[in-house]
């Protein structure tokens, strides 16, 4: 934003009128800041989003508000945000049309992130597809991720599910006032915020509430069954050195940045379960999160909107950075495989049998996290709504040298397309930007066509099953331009096509207790604690 930009409109919403500036250099109106639910601290710390208070005056919107309590992940062990972190960016052209609407869900593996990250901010994004875009705050981590029930149930799972809801409610109240079309909205994240969204387009209460959605690297699997969500919990009281007796008002009395802390600890516990699953997903509660939604959508109990959904062809690469530890790793991800699936992980292996132990483990960890699930499920959209598929190839040449190719989250440079942001800028130190200007153009137009219409382009056939006529699985691969490839590495598909990947969240006691000794084992960690963690329960 320049130091030119000057006072913007006054526009009323739901619970006080907003100011926010107008940038006439860029050619945008931005209102930051602007809550859409109450403060969550304190007596509401774990309970579910209440709206925000009511103000007089004219609140003003010109700065960013806070985000959630999160780790930076320096060399110190520093906690910035705040819980009082329920508020939204908007962005939009400068001029009175009414436009359609984005609602962006950040990634962050669900710890970390915010709307107003530089590469996120979508000056560009809204002004190129001319659309309203807003970009969401909401809990994370400890906070946010973990269901507590098992601790007391004067609490709800899914906190941040409910907190993406209440956002996506607001926006329906709230957009029209804005130039927003409330009637033309697109749900669109990207890592964790792409299974967000995937994750909320099987939760009943968003129906009508969103039109299309964009799911881009969604680690759609991760998300936990109430018996794996109930060790977390137990985790983070282990973590803070706790007694078993601990209540939620004992948690609710704890700073929140202590919370945030034992909560960073537990992404390292057993490797995250080799990253097959994270401490902090989304949790199959029974209620707003009825099932897993590979479940779902294999059932045709999804919101039946058009989806756009995709990944990076090199999404794990930067494990093979450090190749002593993976070839570790590697191995005991192919136990870890087994022992989830032994009837259909012979199947999977084998199709990755011709990879050195230097790339095994990347790419089937991102296969089996990223693509794999990704492939099902637009398998099973495209039987109940339109369906396109991608994969985003294109890599500066030092990413190239360096083995890490497209790796997870590059794709955002182009589709946002931001030139001042930091990623982009560094494709220059990183062996040159030759054919982004070009890319980002071509995606931004895809993506815009999607918005605004419902598809990305007659160019862009819809990724459908295979039959007798046509060869079904339409995938647009962008690299240097776009070319369309029907059912890529369908042989690894077809490995994947029977495994069971929703058990990574189904926490068996019998699996569960063994998983932390054999990832141990392999890594030289502590992680063989699940079976003493149920003894202590």
């Amino acid at each position: 934003m320049n130091e030119s930009a000057t006072p913007g409109p006054e526009i009323t919403t739901t619970a006080g009128v907003v100011r926010g500036l107008v940038d006439r250099e860029l050619g945008i109106q931005t209102w930051r800041g602007v809550p859409f639910g109450a403060d969550t601290s304190g007596s509401q710390r774990f309970r579910a989003p209440q709206p925000p208070n009511e103000w007089r005056g004219v609140k003003d919107a010109t700065a960013f508000g806070p985000r959630a309590p999160q780790p930076t992940y320096s060399w110190t062990d520093r906690v910035i945000g705040s819980e009082d972190c329920l508020n939204l960016d908007i962005v939009r052209p400068d001029n009175d049309d009414q436009l359609p609407v984005v609602v962006y869900l950040h990634g962050g593996s669900f710890i970390m992130g915010a709307s107003h990250e530089r590469m996120l901010r979508g000056y560009h994004l809204a002004t190129t597809m001319q659309v309203v875009y807003v970009a969401i705050n909401f809990r994370l981590g400890a906070l946010g991720y973990l269901d507590l029930r098992s601790i007391g149930e004067d609490c709800v799972a899914n906190p941040a599910v409910r907190d993406q809801i209440l956002a996506l409610q607001w926006v329906q109240s709230n957009i029209a006032a804005f130039g927003g079309d409330p009637d033309n909205v697109t749900l669109m994240g990207e890592s964790a915020g792409g299974a967000s969204v995937t994750t909320l387009m099987g939760v009943s209460a968003t129906r009508g509430l969103f039109h299309r959605a964009i799911a881009q690297s969604p680690p759609i699997s991760v998300l936990h069954s109430r018996a794996q969500a109930t060790l977390w919990a137990r985790e983070l009281v282990y973590r803070m050195a706790l007694p078993r007796q601990t209540t939620l008002s004992d948690l609710r009395q704890m700073e929140a940045a202590d919370l945030v802390r034992a909560g960073q600890s537990m992404m390292w516990r057993g490797g995250e379960l080799l990253h097959l699953n994270s401490c902090y997903a989304p949790t199959v509660d029974g209620g707003v999160v009825p099932d897993h939604p590979m479940n779902i959508f294999q059932a045709g109990q999804q919101a039946q909107v058009p989806l756009l959904i995709g990944t990076n062809s090199d999404e794990a690469s930067f494990s093979k950075l450090f190749y002593m530890r993976t070839v570790a790793r590697s191995r005991a991800a192919l136990r870890l495989l087994t022992a989830f699936d032994p009837e259909h992980a012979p199947r999977v292996l084998a199709a990755y049998d011709g990879a050195t132990e230097r790339t095994q483990f990347a790419e089937l960890l991102a296969d089996a996290l990223f693509w794999a699930p990704s492939i099902r499920l637009a398998s099973d959209h495209s039987q109940m709504a339109p369906t396109w598929m991608y994969r985003f190839d294109y890599a500066p040449a030092a990413l190239r040298w360096l083995g890490i190719g497209a790796m997870h989250s590059l794709e955002l440079s182009a589709v946002f397309g931001d030139p001042a942001a930091s990623r982009t800028n560094g494709f220059a130190r990183l062996g040159g930007m030759d054919g982004l200007e070009e890319l980002t153009q071509m995606m931004q137009y895809h993506w815009g066509q999607f918005i605004h219409h419902g598809h990305p382009g007659s160019e862009w056939p819809a990724y459908r099953r295979p039959t007798d006529d046509t060869p079904g699985r339409a995938t647009a691969i962008f690299d240097d331009g776009l070319r369309v490839v029907y059912d890529p590495k369908a042989a690894r598909r077809r490995a994947w096509e029977d495994y069971r990947m929703i058990e990574w969240g189904n926490g068996r006691p019998e699996l569960l207790e063994n998983l932390g000794l054999m990832i141990g084992d392999e890594l030289g960690g502590d992680s063989n604690r699940w079976a003493g963690d149920r003894a202590r329960g």
